[in-house]
């Protein structure tokens, strides 16, 4: 077996899920059958989560409305931000939940239908839950980039991203 950093194949497929372990043999010098193994190893100890296609909502006609809502917290003595991120993050409308530093304690992300489907999740969810003390959102106006993928709509102004 050839000595191979062991990021390279998460590297790969982090870029192109779809790469076949054909072709992973052939950027890694790995034989088929140890791709393989490793690819279900990842599988297999949770590195790797799952597969998913990137898309476009904007251009397939289906336009969805993101926001960054940050969420100020009162710790709990025995879970300190834990119990109410894991709360947040249960809900289907919450795309992402992290733990920053700032004025705010967490910073979610959350994906509804317009501003109003929105707008209540904040006031009828997010913040009736204990230890929420206060929330600010903003709303995603235009995506350029987002994990490594550009976005160049055929309708946007590329004069700015030049």
């Amino acid at each position: 077996m050839i000595n191979v950093k062991p990021d390279e194949i998460l590297t790969i497929l982090s870029r192109d899920a779809k790469t076949s372990p054909e072709r992973l043999s052939e950027m890694t010098g790995q034989s088929v059958q140890d791709v393989c193994s490793t690819i279900e190893q990842y599988e297999r100890k949770g590195i790797i989560k799952g597969y998913r296609a990137i898309i476009d909502w904007e251009r397939a006609g289906l336009e969805k409305v993101l926001a960054f809502i940050d969420v100020k917290v009162a710790p709990s003595r025995e879970s300190g931000f834990d119990n109410v991120a894991c709360r947040i993050a249960r809900f289907p409308e919450v795309k992402s939940v992290w733990l920053i530093s700032g004025h705010k304690d967490l910073r979610v992300l959350v994906q509804g239908l317009d501003l109003c489907d929105l707008g209540n999740f904040v006031a009828k969810k997010l913040a009736t839950i204990d230890g929420v003390c206060d929330t600010e959102t903003h709303f995603m106006t235009r995506r350029y980039k987002e994990d490594d993928d550009l976005y160049e709509g055929s309708n946007q102004d590329k004069r700015g991203c030049l």
